[in-house]
């Protein structure tokens, strides 16, 4: 996590610093808006912005905007105005830090804006076989498509790989390009040069160059458009890319991790993504199975999120009890990892007695688990139970 500190640093939003630091994030610092605009447009990376609220947030967003940076806001302030906290959040910050700081509410924003920052925990057969492929390429340089349903982890496995690599030291640099519109993720990629379009002020590094010598994820590259596809390829092929604006070619030394909750060969056949892209990104394919298919990952994770959130929220870490657990292997986990963890969030804050009980691990929807198909349930009656827990959680979470 990489935290751009903007405002005088001084008395509370010092200690909010260091609390940021302790939690893990990597944090620099400007005094002005200008000079946050500026640090970014030059390459100096941030995933999130933490902004003093008497500056103009408005126009610092509005700046990024023109810029076509995207870097989500949170805004913070002492003795905190409402009047001037709801000014933040309607000009576009996502969220508002009261100072004095408080510990926990600076590790659950930091944790909320770096959700995969977790690390790989594995106790089952299925996933260990894809980490033994992964343990063997983490070394090289080559691409791999990692691939998998929403929510198994596939950034957690692309930190992996970086992590194990000879680039380990340097950057980790991730482009979600499902969530970027077209017209903003050329630049946010590639960069562009002064004058390029309307709002180029200068010239702007992209995550290409800010990734240089490390590695570079771009995260649900199924999303991008046929014409970035091109520009990728070259980037590829060529080691070199064009900012937007560009004269010549700049020269990167990056390797390209990508994930896909789609099936791109499908989306070869359908036109709508090239079959020589994906040649180049999946020279090793890692695929994730689904939670449902890692019944041993189950146990594991849920006694690692327990641990996390008492943690996080200062509760005495209670055992999870043996009907839990039952349930917790039985559910078929559509939204696999990510869902786990918010249930097993709910199930920490929720739990009232020595031990976390079934009743304490509820669906979006506020309903508990399904109790585990007794041994003598036939076929049709274990389906009709896992389909009506599916249909649950569905409906919660829409």
């Amino acid at each position: 996590m990489r935290l751009l500190v903007v405002g005088k640093l001084s008395g509370q939003l010092s200690v909010a610093v260091k609390m940021a630091m302790d939690s893990g994030a990597k944090v620099s610092h400007v005094d002005g808006i200008a000079q946050a605009t500026d640090a970014l447009r030059k390459g100096q990376g941030a995933d999130l912005l933490m902004v003093d609220y008497e500056l103009d947030i408005r126009s610092l967003i509005e700046a990024n905007e023109r810029e076509h940076i995207s870097v989500p806001v949170i805004a913070c302030g002492v003795n905190p105005d409402p009047r001037k906290a709801a000014q933040a959040i309607t000009a576009g910050a996502r969220e508002f830090i009261p100072l004095p700081p408080d510990a926990e509410l600076i590790a659950a924003v930091l944790a909320a804006v770096s959700d995969d920052s977790r690390p790989l925990i594995t106790n089952d057969p299925a996933m260990q076989a894809v980490l033994k492929l992964a343990d063997q390429v983490a070394a090289s340089d080559a691409s791999i498509l990692i691939t998998g349903e929403s929510g198994v982890g596939k950034e957690v496995m692309a930190r992996y790989l970086h992590e194990k690599s000879r680039r380990a030291q340097r950057p980790f640099i991730s482009v979600n390009c499902a969530a970027i519109p077209d017209n903003l993720l050329e630049s946010e990629l590639f960069g562009h040069e002064k004058g390029a379009f309307t709002g180029a002020m200068a010239r702007r590094i992209g995550k290409f160059e800010e990734a240089d010598g490390g590695t570079l994820l771009l995260d649900e590259i199924s999303e991008m458009d046929a014409r970035l596809q091109a520009k990728l390829l070259r980037a590829l092929q060529e080691r070199v890319i064009d900012r937007v604006g560009g004269a010549k070619p700049v020269p990167v030394n990056i390797r390209v991790l990508a994930t896909s909750n789609r099936n791109l060969v499908q989306a070869v056949k359908d036109g709508t993504f090239r079959e020589d892209l994906l040649y180049r990104l999946n020279v090793i394919n890692l695929a994730i199975p689904p939670l449902r298919d890692r019944p041993a990952d189950t146990a594991a994770l849920s006694d690692y999120f327990a641990k996390k959130y008492s943690e996080a929220n200062a509760i005495a870490l209670k055992p999870i009890s043996l009907e839990a657990k039952r349930r917790l292997q039985a559910h078929p986990w559509p939204g696999n990892v990510r869902e786990l963890e918010n249930a097993m969030h709910r199930a920490v804050l929720l739990s009232a007695g020595p031990e976390i009980d079934a009743d304490a691990i509820r669906l979006p929807d506020g309903q508990p688990l399904n109790p585990v198909a007794p041994i003598g349930m036939d076929y049709v009656g274990r389906a009709s139970l896992a389909a009506e827990s599916a249909a649950r959680t569905f409906v919660g979470s829409t």
